[in-house]
């Protein structure tokens, strides 16, 4: 088994990757801003890393999270865009922050919690 062989069969994830494109309505010529899936069910893995330190903002307690996918390094994912990921029953969707980390086994991509497309 090589390397990309031992990181996928790791996966235990699967993602959908949704963008946000112009489409233009053939019937009306209007264009508009409508999602558009780019990927579905793409194995993944997300791992969470919790900051040691709570920190005070504004007089609130913050924890920061690090959140980060792990994904085939031959898919490419926008900044900006809506990943959902369903892992152990549970489906929470996120969005791309940052540049992805190349790597020939994988890619590793920094998220956050999805609120609204960028």
């Amino acid at each position: 088994m090589d390397m990309r062989q031992a990181v996928e069969s790791r996966y235990s994830g699967k993602c959908t990757v949704v963008e946000m494109r112009s489409v233009k309505d053939l019937v009306t010529n209007i264009t508009t801003l409508k999602e558009v899936t780019v990927l579905t069910d793409q194995p993944c893995n997300i791992a969470y890393k919790s900051a040691e330190a709570t920190t005070i903002v504004g007089g609130v307690a913050v924890q920061n999270q690090t959140i980060k996918l792990f994904i085939s390094p031959d898919v490419t994912i926008k900044a900006g865009s809506k990943i959902t990921v369903t892992k152990n029953g549970q489906t929470t969707a996120y969005k791309r922050s940052g540049l992805p980390a190349f790597y020939p086994s994988h890619q590793e991509i920094n998220l956050i919690i999805f609120d609204k497309y960028a």
